[in-house]
């Protein structure tokens, strides 16, 4: 239950931290993880910390990885991936130890020491989503970011909304469309969407970067829509559309132990595109702008800041967490949803509001660390 100790700030440690960077992945969003990584990677003083580049092939291998920042970024339109040619990496769950191993076929496993830290970059299920994070707390090895529940929930949007209700957040209507409603009465399914009216989005109910969503019209248009989002996920979400401005705010634990802090307001403006989809958000020259800060007034940002805490301990979110808001006409706001581990490239929204806040981007890297280095093991 104590916080595990932190070489860093440890003046008699004769060694630096040890962070374990993991990115890849068996998600739809392997490549989004990596280019994050590449940003990480070029951040992390390399003076204060060792760092141990591991990358998850898209099967789900764990490899050393040599990939530099650069083999990392998004060019020509290229999305990097982890190649599944180094050697494996084990962390095994025994929290006496915390030591990677790595194995190659026919040799002996080789010790590389034990980890102090790991840095998870991975979006969406197998690793955002409480699988990896769970793996950590067996080998009692701490990270950055939320734990187990608080991880699994946000990843989950129909679960990530009840939390919301609970906690009297204001969300938009939705419906939930689980596999065997789709399957046994098609019919019954697209009656219960038309009542929310239309248009309306269908997406995967446990995946992000916008992957698999379709914003449909009409109901000529639902069975197609749900079985692109099927394909990604087979529990699908239908939520009505909100006509309204989409703001988002950042929130960052405090490494002196008091309220979580949050950014500026950022506003979203989506150009040629229906709406913020994975072209819009990831590919250049697509059109798509940032307000940073937002254009607003104090009275609705300081509203925005104030719901983005509550969402962030609602959901028991730790380390850092983007909160994302659609702002009606009338001034009134719905909570969309929380990512806890958002795209965090130095020109992803998470760290440009944070920037904009008085929180550059090596710095903001750094603190993730340190809050990671002190926060405890186990249940708390």
């Amino acid at each position: 239950m104590n916080p595990q100790p932190d070489p860093a700030a440890d003046p008699g440690s004769s060694r630096k931290p040890r962070v374990a960077v993991v990115f890849g992945g068996r998600s739809s969003e392997h490549a989004i993880s990596c280019v994050t990584a590449g940003s990480v990677l070029a951040a992390i003083d390399s003076n204060a910390y060792e760092v141990v580049p591991i990358g998850i092939s898209r099967a789900g291998r764990w490899v050393l990885s040599a990939s530099t920042p650069e083999q990392l970024a998004i060019t020509d339109g290229r999305l990097p991936a982890v190649e599944d040619t180094g050697a494996a990496v084990v962390l095994a769950g025994d929290p006496t130890s915390r030591e990677l191993v790595t194995a190659q076929p026919g040799e002996v496993p080789r010790a590389l020491g034990e980890v102090d830290v790991v840095f998870p970059l991975l979006h969406g299920p197998y690793g955002e989503d409480g699988t990896l994070q769970g793996l950590l707390e067996l080998a009692g090895v701490p990270y950055v970011g939320s734990g187990v529940l608080s991880s699994a929930v946000a990843m989950d949007k129909e679960y990530m909304k009840k939390l919301f209700v609970a906690a009297g957040l204001p969300v938009g209507d939705y419906l939930v469309v689980r596999p065997r409603d789709w399957e046994r009465d098609k019919v019954a399914v697209a009656e219960k969407v038309a009542e929310l009216g239309w248009p309306v989005f269908v997406k995967p109910s446990r995946a992000g970067s916008s992957i698999g969503i379709s914003k449909v019209h009409g109901p000529q248009e639902l069975a197609a829509a749900i079985e692109t989002a099927r394909e990604w996920d087979p529990k699908v979400l239908v939520e009505a559309a909100v006509a309204a401005r989409e703001v988002e705010c950042g929130v960052l634990d405090s490494l002196d132990g008091g309220a979580p802090e949050t950014s500026v307001v950022a506003e979203v403006k989506v150009r040629g595109h229906e709406f913020y989809d994975f072209e819009a958000k990831y590919l250049p020259d697509e059109g798509t702008e940032y307000d940073v800060p937002a254009d607003l007034p104090d009275e609705v940002a300081d509203e925005v800041r104030r719901l983005a805490v509550v969402a962030f301990e609602a959901m028991g979110c730790e380390g850092l967490a983007r909160v994302d808001f659609f702002l009606r006409a009338d001034g009134s706001l719905l909570v969309n949803e929380v990512n806890t581990m958002p795209g965090f490239t130095p020109v992803s929204m998470f760290p440009v509001m944070w920037r904009e806040s008085g929180v550059p981007y090596p710095e903001l890297v750094d603190r993730l660390i340190k809050l990671a280095l002190r926060r405890p093991i186990g249940l708390r």
